[in-house]
């Protein structure tokens, strides 16, 4: 298949566009792509006369769905935690490896010893780890320098991703991730001091799409990230929060009263926060990686999200300490297994939900005038995505019409 005008036939399509019916599917579909958009798409008797002429590609029945887009990643960073991982597994909760100097500020030093190059350089297996099941979209987030230069570096690492590898790239500044130690028990001035300044240093350069924070009682309580969801309303900048992973300290409420894209984990969310969120039309970024590696046992509150019509993404959170995990295909199959979503909503979580999550209104969905970023599945049905474990069908990947 080359980067072309096509036709594409003979094919199952779930264009999750229509949500009168199940995954949108359609039978015995056809597909037109132009000039890097979805022209036309719907069953194949009634392709239009004016696609004649286009080059065809029969599919031999296989399933097509909108690309996976992973709308929560850590994958720009230094070093690994192998080490708190068997840390872990002797007994150790992630807040006492946090407070005993591991965790995310281990990631630090890592982090802030590597070039950009550096950064890069390791970034790119997971990365292509991620292409290989069919992404075309990862959201990448700073929070491993915590301090302006390397805050800055993690950025300029993201941005230059896409000059390496066909991918598109939403960055997320997270200098609100943790307190660094030479700002112990100064979170506030912290927040002043190099937050503030740096964010606003990524603005001008370019460098952010969206202001992320780490809500919970080992980062920042919702009055500490305030201050930085002002300058990002300032600065005409989306917010995004990591809530209610640990406990409830209402970051979500916090999110959704400045309109979040997303408000992320949430395993300790209450009912008030969920009305928060469904008022707003925050999403929820749903992260069964974490909890599997943590080895949690309070579950996000999905029937809650669904009963308010709170849409639900999914993500891998890919990062070095709590989910050092490159499948979404896996995480689809963590959703359904252990928080109970269904294959549609899993499904629906890594395309059409995870755009919003992200803000994107061109792509997530197979529809004319969306992108044409495509996954060709080997597969007969929608639901096997989510169905298998460890097992990749991916047949091929169309980026931008691009093959």
């Amino acid at each position: 298949m080359q980067a072309e005008d096509h036709l594409f036939t003979e094919l199952r399509v779930a264009t999750l566009a229509d949500a009168s019916s199940p995954y949108g599917l359609i039978e015995a579909a056809a597909i037109a792509v132009i000039a890097g958009q979805i022209d036309w798409v719907g069953p194949q008797v009634e392709l239009p006369v004016r696609y004649a002429g286009l080059k065809q590609t029969p599919l031999g029945n296989r399933l097509v769905t909108p690309a996976p887009i992973d709308c929560h990643t850590h994958i720009v960073h230094g070093g690994n935690r192998a080490s708190e991982f068997e840390l872990r597994l002797n007994g150790a909760s992630y807040e006492e490896v946090a407070r005993a100097g591991g965790g995310i500020v281990s990631t630090v030093t890592a982090t802030r010893s590597a070039s950009v190059e550096d950064l890069i350089r390791q970034a790119l297996p997971r990365l292509d780890a991620m292409l290989a099941e069919g992404v075309t979209t990862v959201e990448v987030k700073s929070g491993y320098g915590l301090d302006r230069e390397t805050e800055l570096n993690m950025l300029r690492a993201a941005r230059a991703l896409p000059e390496h590898r066909p991918v598109r790239v939403v960055t997320s500044f997270l200098g609100a991730h943790a307190v660094p130690a030479e700002y112990q028990d100064r979170p506030d001035t912290y927040i002043a001091e190099v937050c503030i300044p740096t964010l606003r240093a990524a603005r001008r350069e370019g460098l952010v799409d969206a202001v992320d924070g780490f809500c919970e009682g080992i980062a920042f309580a919702p009055e500490q990230i305030r201050p930085l969801f002002e300058v990002a309303r300032e600065l005409g900048l989306p917010v995004k929060l990591h809530a209610e992973q640990l406990s409830n300290l209402g970051g979500a409420k916090l999110a959704a009263s400045y309109g979040a894209l997303s408000a992320d984990h949430i395993e300790y969310l209450d009912d008030s926060g969920v009305a928060a969120m469904a008022e707003a039309g925050t999403i929820a970024v749903i992260l069964p990686g974490a909890f599997y590696t943590l080895r949690e046992t309070q579950m996000p509150p999905i029937d809650s999200l669904r009963r308010s019509n709170v849409p639900m993404a999914l993500a891998t959170d890919c990062n070095p300490g709590s989910a050092p995990m490159t499948s979404l295909l896996l995480a689809m199959n963590m959703g359904c297994t252990l928080f109970r979503m269904t294959p549609e909503e899993a499904l629906r979580g890594v395309t059409t939900n995870a755009a919003r999550a992200l803000g994107l209104t061109d792509c997530g969905r197979i529809a004319a005038g969306l992108r044409a970023d495509l996954a060709i599945w080997n597969v007969a049905h929608p639901s096997e995505l989510a169905y298998r474990i460890g097992f990749n069908p991916l047949h091929a990947r169309i980026f931008g019409g691009t093959s």
